[in-house]
């Protein structure tokens, strides 16, 4: 059985968030501050965290960069107001796989939750390269297939691909890719991602303009997608 970590100073909110997942199946740790928090991730090392940002004392921002700081791979989701986009960024930059907007919507989180947990099984990575669902990603030759049939790929195109399929369904920031995959160096801009999002969409998706693999994150920036 996984277990979940469910933090938010909101009684109401975790009771509901835990009330749902415990009926999915999944066994649930509660926290309402931060310190608290951090105790029971110590203490249970839990399969996923849920992570409100704003709380008293230590908030939600610094609970993240802790467990990052040694933790690189349990997910962790944040719960977030719609109006701060900043703080959302900010969180992803520190290391959280997603974010959910409150008022929280209990089956899209529960679906989340579901899809990061089943995430790692997905990908396949070896020194050769990456297979994700019918996306192969050559690493040796640097070439890329869906569905054995070969896809060309620009040199930018494939770096931005790698960087996303390595980690599928967590949000990118356009600030993260364009850091991994420009560097911090290079004179540009973020939304050169933007650009190279379109053209991976042109070359990978069946229909561009209704993508299904890489999708946008409103605000925020990108993810992918690939069963």
């Amino acid at each position: 059985m996984k277990k979940l970590l469910i933090v938010d100073d909101e009684v109401d909110i975790v009771a509901s968030i835990q009330y749902v997942l415990n009926g999915e199946g999944f066994s649930t740790l509660i926290a309402h501050d931060g310190l608290k928090a951090m105790q029971l991730y110590e203490a249970e090392r839990p399969d996923l965290v849920i992570l409100d940002l704003m709380m008293p004392g230590i908030d939600g921002l610094e609970v993240c960069r802790r467990i990052r700081s040694g933790d690189k791979r349990t997910p962790i989701l944040m719960l977030t107001a719609r109006t701060s986009e900043i703080d959302t960024v900010v969180g992803l930059e520190l290391g959280a796989n997603d974010y959910i907007a409150k008022p929280v919507r209990l089956r899209e989180l529960v679906a989340r939750v579901k899809a990061h947990l089943r995430e790692t099984p997905q990908v396949q990575e070896t020194a050769k390269g990456i297979k994700l669902g019918d996306l192969f990603i050559d690493m040796e030759s640097r070439t890329v297939s869906v569905a054995d049939k070969p896809v060309e790929l620009t040199f930018k195109e494939f770096e931005l691909l790698l960087a996303m399929a390595r980690q599928p369904n967590r949000v990118f920031s356009r600030d993260q890719l364009f850091a991994q995959v420009w560097g911090s160096d290079f004179l540009g801009e973020s939304r050169t991602v933007d650009v190279h999002i379109r053209y991976l969409r042109e070359k990978l998706e069946a229909n561009p303009s209704q993508p299904k693999h890489i999708l946008t994150v409103r605000g925020v920036g990108y993810r992918l997608v690939w069963d």
